[in-house]
C-alpha cells in the first residue's frame, strides 16, 4: 500500500506561482513512478506531469510545458509540482497518483495506471 498526501494549494492571482507537494508513505517510493492529474469542475481528471524514479525522464501535458516543472526528491519520500506562470484555466483540484502495478511509460498520461492517488489539494487562479 502507499499513502499519498498533497499539500501547497491555495488562491492566486494569474501570472502567479505555487508549488504542490506530495509526502508518500508505505512502499518503497524510490521505485515508483510519480505523477500529477487535475479535475477541474465539471470535467474529467487529466493528466498533467509525470517522473520516472530516478528523476528522468519527465512528461507533461502540452498546456503546462515551460511552465510547470515535476520533480522528486527520494530521500524525503516527495514529489513536487512547481508550476509558474499560473492562468485562471489552471484551477482545479490537484492529485498525486502512484502506479500500483506494472505500467508502460508511454501510457503515463492515463489515469487507469494509477491505483494510488492523494485526496487532492484545491488550486485556484483569478485573473
Amino acid at each position: 500500500q502507499v499513502q499519498l498526501v498533497e499539500s501547497g494549494g491555495g488562491s492566486v492571482q494569474a501570472g502567479g506561482s505555487l508549488r504542490l507537494s506530495c509526502a508518500a508513505s508505505g512502499r518503497t517510493f524510490s521505485s515508483l513512478t510519480m505523477a500529477w492529474f487535475r479535475q477541474a469542475l465539471g470535467k474529467e481528471r487529466e493528466f498533467v506531469a509525470a517522473v520516472f524514479w530516478s528523476g528522468l525522464p519527465t512528461s507533461y501535458t502540452d498546456s503546462v510545458k515551460e511552465r510547470f516543472t515535476i520533480s522528486r526528491d527520494n530521500a524525503k519520500n516527495t514529489v513536487y509540482l512547481q508550476m509558474n506562470r499560473l492562468k485562471p484555466e489552471d484551477t482545479a483540484v490537484y492529485y498525486c497518483a502512484a502506479p500500483s502495478k506494472g505500467y508502460t511509460w508511454s501510457q503515463v498520461q492515463l489515469a487507469h495506471e494509477y491505483g494510488y492517488w492523494g485526496q487532492g489539494t484545491q488550486v485556484t487562479v483569478s485573473s
